[in-house]
């Protein structure tokens, strides 16, 4: 493990435990994390992944906005449920951008592993989008993915990665839980959004 991949698990854990928790810390953290992969997955030669971490900085700066915009009066952030719409029209997206992703790196360079670093780089941008959008869904898929994650480190021999995403897994589920609790409170009381973007959690 090396000195950079220690930075990036340690950082990365605690991004993901300050966002089960519906905390605006987790951006700061978050956007340190996806800094300091990218470099790592770059010296992996997993491109996508490295690609992904850039972009993953942009839906980081979306979610923030998102994030500071639905708040309750108590400065709580304010979950909600995907449309059946809007979950299809991202699963397919991603399913073509994954597709397309992979033959060009497949057929261009010489990334390793590009039809499964192109899909689960585009269900990572998928679940991304779905979490700054505050969906309780994005959970689920960050349960999936994360497990598919870990088969993908071990075949690249990134055994301290892989370990920092089978803890992802588990997160997920915390996350998962922590969100489903905090909708059924919002269903048995609706709060009011708040008008100042300041508060935090």
């Amino acid at each position: 493990m090396t000195p950079l991949e220690d930075a990036a698990f340690v950082v990365s854990v605690v991004g993901v435990w300050l966002t089960t928790a519906r905390s605006l810390w987790n951006y700061p953290f978050s956007l340190l994390s996806v800094a300091l992969y990218a470099v790592f997955f770059y010296r992996l030669k997993l491109y996508a992944d490295m690609g992904l971490q850039v972009i993953f900085a942009g839906t980081l700066v979306y979610g923030l906005w998102q994030w500071l915009n639905g708040r309750s009066v108590t400065g709580e952030l304010l979950v909600a449920r995907i449309g059946g719409v809007e979950m299809r029209l991202g699963l397919g997206l991603g399913l073509v951008l994954g597709a397309s992703l992979g033959f060009v790196l497949h057929t261009y360079t010489d990334a390793s592993l590009p039809w499964a670093d192109s899909l689960l780089f585009a269900a990572s941008l998928v679940a991304s989008v779905w979490a700054a959008r505050r969906y309780v869904e994005s959970w689920w898929a960050w349960v999936v993915i994360d497990v598919l994650y870990v088969g993908l480190y071990v075949a690249k021999q990134a055994y301290p990665t892989a370990v920092l995403y089978a803890g992802f897994v588990g997160l997920a589920v915390v996350g998962l839980r922590r969100w489903q609790l905090a909708l059924a409170s919002q269903q048995r009381a609706p709060p009011v959004p708040h008008g100042s973007p300041l508060e935090t959690s």
